[in-house]
């Protein structure tokens, strides 16, 4: 294959690239067998017309269109391939040539990626994590157990903040009531947050059975409410509390640990378990926010040429796809959720792109870090991604296999493997000693 590449731009080129006459006369033969099938000619049955006679009848030329679509996007990769280069988005190609017999030449005007200059990617200093376990994190996950076990009984006097009262409101905004601003025997735990800011405020202070005077709880709703008929709206809200109850904890003692963990026996037991649970979540965390912090430094020492409008939009369907497969995955198609939603998807697009140029000059950074160390993955390695992508989606190996290639899985490990490389020679400093660094540098 005759392959000629020129670059006209930072990110744009000309590639300029031959068909060869045996891929040519393959796409033929298959252009012929696409259209022989609803072919009338005089005197053959319709779809019986052999090749020598559709020539002499129509021309072979008549098959051209045809067979350049079903060769192209085989001849075009191979090109692109052959010339080095990293294409992005759809190119747009015109014949030079195309004549019989001969091998037809293409022309193609082509995007690609940007080119990265690594700066230094090693040795990124970032904030020192702290990953120790206080008692007090003990204690405050204990009180979240508590409070999560805790029985409500009826309380005899005024509600309180964290309180639940069961309650009958009955709400209208000038003196007509509205669709959804009704209920009976409704619980409500007081300070929750579940209401409208400023409704289960003005019910604190009140016994069982009090009438809330119409004029007590008085609402404004929110200007962003997703009503778009109640937003900004003044409300009020004529209100009945039938039962006030209070939260009552549970002792902190052995019963309680057996009844929250049935693998331990005594509380201290349960303790022990919070912190090494607690050790591993900080150590999770500290490690995610290395890695953020390394990538980051490592991205900003990098020089990255503009990017193209093309990889933006790629970037961002990428994202799309991802998140409504993944809501389909929990059974909510995408018109479900942009009604639960109250968006659309132009809305969803608009959110990804916010930052999409950012993950795109990430990638290309780890990409580059790739290519200059020479990471690579092995054939167990991409067994092993197949193996967990197929327990991730709860799918068949084969059919993980046969939808992802292995140079899909190997970019997805190798530039795990960078990411990895840039945290593992990151340098933890004390956060003083940064932001000294950051007002110097910024004098």
């Amino acid at each position: 294959m005759s392959v000629k590449w020129e670059k006209t731009g930072k990110t744009t080129g000309e590639l300029t690239f031959d068909i060869s006459k045996d891929e040519i006369k393959l796409g033929l033969d298959q252009a012929f067998r696409r259209v022989k099938k609803n072919l009338r000619v005089p005197g053959f049955r319709k779809g019986h017309v052999s090749r020598v006679i559709f020539d002499q009848y129509y021309g072979e030329e008549a098959l051209y269109e045809d067979a350049l679509n079903i060769v192209l996007p085989n001849a075009y990769s191979a090109a692109v391939k052959e010339a080095g280069i990293a294409a992005v988005g759809q190119p747009q190609i015109v014949p030079v040539s195309m004549d019989k017999d001969k091998d037809w030449t293409m022309k193609a005007t082509v995007t690609v990626e940007p080119e990265v200059k690594l700066g230094d990617y090693k040795g990124i200093e970032v904030p020192k994590q702290n990953t120790r376990v206080y008692q007090k994190d003990v204690d405050a996950e204990l009180d979240k157990r508590r409070e999560q076990n805790a029985e409500l009984v009826l309380k005899k006097g005024k509600s309180a903040k964290g309180d639940t009262v069961t309650i009958d409101y009955k709400g209208t905004i000038d003196g007509k009531e509205f669709e959804g601003g009704s209920a009976e025997n409704y619980s409500l735990e007081l300070g929750s947050g579940a209401f409208i800011p400023g409704f289960e405020d003005q019910l604190i202070g009140h016994e069982a059975g009090d009438d809330v005077d119409v004029v007590d709880v008085v609402v404004t709703f929110p200007k962003d409410y997703g009503a778009k008929d109640l937003a900004g709206k003044e409300a009020h809200f004529a209100t009945k509390i039938h039962e006030v109850k209070s939260k009552q904890l549970p002792k902190l003692d052995d019963e309680f640990a057996k009844d929250v963990d049935d693998s331990v026996d005594t509380l201290d037991e349960l303790k022990d378990k919070i912190k090494k649970q607690l050790k591993d979540q900080k150590e999770q965390a500290a490690n995610d926010a290395i890695q953020e912090a390394a990538i980051e430094g490592a991205v900003k020492n990098a020089t990255v040429d503009e990017i193209p409008d093309a990889m933006i939009q790629d970037d961002v369907d990428t994202q799309l796809n991802q998140y409504l497969g993944n809501m389909q995955r929990q059974g909510i198609d995408p018109q479900t959720y942009y009604k639960l939603t109250n968006t659309n998807e132009q809305q969803l697009r608009s959110q990804f792109a916010k930052n999409a140029a950012e993950r795109v000059k990430t990638n290309l950074v780890l990409e580059a870090i790739v290519e200059k160390e020479g990471l690579k993955a092995t054939k167990e390695e991409i067994d092993k991604e197949i193996k967990d992508l197929a327990a991730e989606y709860n799918m068949d190996e084969k059919t993980v296999r046969n939808t992802l290639s292995d140079d899909m899985l190997s970019h997805d490990i190798t530039v795990r493997k960078a990411m990895d490389l840039v945290t593992d020679n990151a340098k933890q400093v004390a956060k003083a000693k940064l932001e000294a660094e950051d007002k110097k540098e910024n004098k």
